[in-house]
This record gives C-alpha cells, structure tokens and sequence, in this order.
C-alpha cells in the first residue's frame, strides 16, 4: 500500500523544540504523523522545520526540498520569528507564504496551517513593549487566515488565551509548548484533519510521559541558555522594540492608540490586495485520505 508522504515545514514550534525524547526534539508535528493513517497504511514522514526559521527560510529553503519529497499533507507554521525581526514586513510575509501554499496547491497537497499566540504575551512583557509584537502577530495571523481561505487549506486556530495562560503546557523557556502542549496541538490538528476526512488514524494520545517543567526549571533556562537567546534578540530586535515602545506610550498619552490598530490593519489589507489570485475558494484539497 502506497505511503501517505507528511511533510512539515516551519521554525521551532514544528521542529519540536520543547518536547525532547532521547535528547533529540520530536514535537507536534511528529505526534501527529503517528494519527494519520490506520494501522495498515504507512506513514513516511519529514521534517524539514528549523529553529529560528522565518518565511524567507521556509520559502527558499525548506519548500524546494519538501516539493521534492512530494507530500500528499504539509503543515506551514510560521512568522512569529519575522515578527520578532527589526525588518518586519507584512507585505513581504504574505507574498511569501501566497508562494509556499500556491506551490503546493499546485500539486495537489493538502495544507495545513495555524494561527500562533504573539511572544509578548508568551514572555509576560509590560504593556508598552507587548502591544507592538501583540501587533505584528496579529498581522501575521490575519494574512495567515486569508491566504488558507483563499488556497483552500486546512487551518488550526492556535493563538486562543485558554492555552497560552496554561503554564503547564510550555516549556521551560516560556516561549515554546513542553511535552503537554505539543501533545495537545498535535490532537487540534489531528481534529481539523479528520474532519475534512485526511486524517483516519488514532488521534494523538493527550496523557505526558514527562512531568510539566518546574519554575526553578525556567529560572535555569533563563540563567544558563535563556541569556544567549536574549542577547541574540536584543541584537536585532531591541533598538527597534524600545522604538516602537515609544511610540505607543506617545500615542497613549494623546489618545491615540486606536491609530495604530487602524494602521496595522491598512497595512495588511494592502499587503493581501497586492498578491495576484492564485487559487480559488473551491475549499479544502482532501487527495490525502
């Protein structure tokens, strides 16, 4: 019987990140491999996912060599590290990620794709400095939305409150999901998946093999490799977040704020109304059950 080919493309989040077993990352997306198929359908399965990819990686690296494997399923999740980016660009993400999904539409395969949580709420920051990346994330998140419309792709609505407030389910980095949140995005996108009928295996099992980390768990993160993280971020993104922080205050102060919301989302309708129409609403591809 002929494999179902799984290709997962994408950053951290899908390289696993979180979720070691055996001293290797295995992640959300490898769970879910195990669920697509009954028992005597094999699964071949391929991670092509890098930590700190952004579109650009995903668009110049990853896809070509997924396009080669020729997957009947691919998960994209991405863009949470372009927003952690001074170079920022909507228009430059959403022309991106029209490409990756349309080169795989034209081939037949299912697409799978999530809207994520913004890393200021994950790392808890002050309200100045969470608003501008709680922005850029929402932008992110809204092209996201608009292009599997428009690419018939199968999508996993990951950015609610609920999970992200469960400490429980992350790691200890605060930025990344532990065993228990992997798990549990691995059994949401087995349940998108089997509603459009692609996914027929099991479900991912939700029960943790591992305790949850402890707090003095993530104070040692923070001390030990959380500081390298840190500086390598504030190196690029720093100068630019203070900036923007800025702003926001100034903008706060005169009762303003609301113009920044309204400029965001200007930004983003003009990102999407630029790219040319590629594939219809003729709904989600299922070639994969």
């Amino acid at each position: 019987m002929k494999a179902l080919r799984y290709a997962a493309l994408g950053d951290s989040l899908t390289e696993g990140i979180g979720d070691p077993v055996d001293g290797r990352p295995r992640g959300w997306a490898a769970l879910l491999a195990g669920g697509l198929t009954p028992g005597e359908r094999p699964v071949e399965f391929r991670n092509f996912a890098a930590s700190g990819a952004q579109t650009g990686d995903v668009l110049t690296r990853q896809l070509p060599a997924a396009l080669a494997f020729g997957p009947d399923l691919a998960s994209v999740i991405v863009g949470v590290n372009d927003t952690l980016r001074r170079t920022f660009d909507v228009h430059a993400v959403a022309t991106r990620l029209d490409t990756v999904y349309g080169a795989f539409g034209a081939r037949g395969t299912v697409v799978l794709t999530a809207c994520l949580p913004d890393p200021g709420a994950l790392l808890g920051l002050p309200g100045a400095l969470a608003r501008p990346l709680g922005r850029r994330q929402d932008a992110v998140n809204s092209v996201v939305h608009a292009l599997s419309e428009r690419h018939g792709a199968l999508h996993l609505h990951a950015c609610d409150d609920g999970w992200v407030a469960d400490r429980a389910l992350w790691s200890a980095d605060r930025l990344h999901p532990g065993e228990r949140g992997h798990r549990l995005l691995a059994a949401r996108a087995h349940a998108v998946l089997a509603a459009a009928g692609v996914a027929r295996g099991t479900a991912p099992d939700l029960a943790p093999e591992r305790p949850a980390p402890t707090r003095a768990a993530g104070l040692w993160w923070l001390a030990t490799a959380g500081t390298g993280w840190v500086a390598r971020r504030c190196t690029d993104l720093l100068p630019n977040l203070l900036a923007l922080a800025a702003d926001e205050v100034r903008h706060g102060v005169r009762g303003t704020g609301a113009r920044l919301d309204v400029r965001a989302s200007a930004a983003v309708a003009s990102a999407l109304s630029s790219l040319t129409v590629r594939a219809g609403p003729e709904g989600p591809r299922v070639r994969a059950g």
